[in-house]
């Protein structure tokens, strides 16, 4: 189900031997996040981070919102495809990591388009007035269903949202998970496939994304 489990240690070498190469700034960054990190494994990674690229690249975005940094891979990732004059607003909670991110957004050609933030998402969402082209959530779990809501009115047409890790190890296939990120999380896959003003897959892709395309 998730290339991201051991077992498929192979399939991952081949995929990864068979796609863009990886720019040596988010090769740097990775190793880094490893290094100096003790979760490592929340770093989108290399397959997930070519998606947001080239998701990214087709869509040109003159404004993009991230909610959950971490080491700041997918943001810089995304800010491939940024249009000459767009932004990229990323958001994190977490004081203690902020200097990577910043590290590396310095030493980016992107570091004047990117603003990072150590802001609440929830309390970001209910104060801007931004509308946004590309949407990226891989943060707390138990709020991605109101994340979700949040985040509609901030799109329009065209708009694409991505939930990160919406599979969540298998455990959506539970009857009545007691754990409450799996609640939200299934709540959130049924919120997307239910709503009328968006169409959406869930690609298989690691922990499984969620893309959904506003009409």
């Amino acid at each position: 189900m998730s290339f991201f489990e051991e077992e498929n240690a192979e399939m991952d070498r081949y995929l990864e031997n068979h796609a863009s190469a990886e720019p040596e700034i988010l090769r740097k960054l990775r190793r880094e996040t490893f290094q100096k990190t003790t979760q490592p494994h929340m770093i989108s990674g290399y397959q997930q981070g070519r998606l947001l690229t080239i998701i990214s690249k087709i869509l040109q975005p003159k404004n993009i919102l991230e909610i959950g940094t971490f080491t700041g891979y997918a943001a810089l990732c995304m800010a491939e495809g940024l249009s000459k004059e767009g932004k990229l607003t990323t958001l994190d909670v977490n004081e203690d990591l902020a200097y990577l991110p910043k590290k590396y957004f310095a030493e980016s050609k992107f570091s004047s388009q990117i603003h990072f933030k150590l802001q609440d998402a929830k309390e970001f969402l209910k104060e801007t007035d931004e509308i946004f082209d590309l949407v990226f959530i891989d943060a707390d779990k138990e709020n991605y269903a109101e994340y979700f809501r949040l985040i509609k009115p901030k799109t329009k047409s065209g708009s694409v949202v991505m939930f990160d890790n919406v599979l969540w190890y298998g455990k959506v296939l539970e009857e009545n998970p007691k754990q409450k990120s799996t609640q939200v999380i299934k709540e959130l896959n049924d919120l997307a496939a239910k709503d009328e003003d968006f169409e959406n897959l869930i690609l298989p892709l690691r922990d499984g994304v969620n893309l959904l395309r506003r009409k």
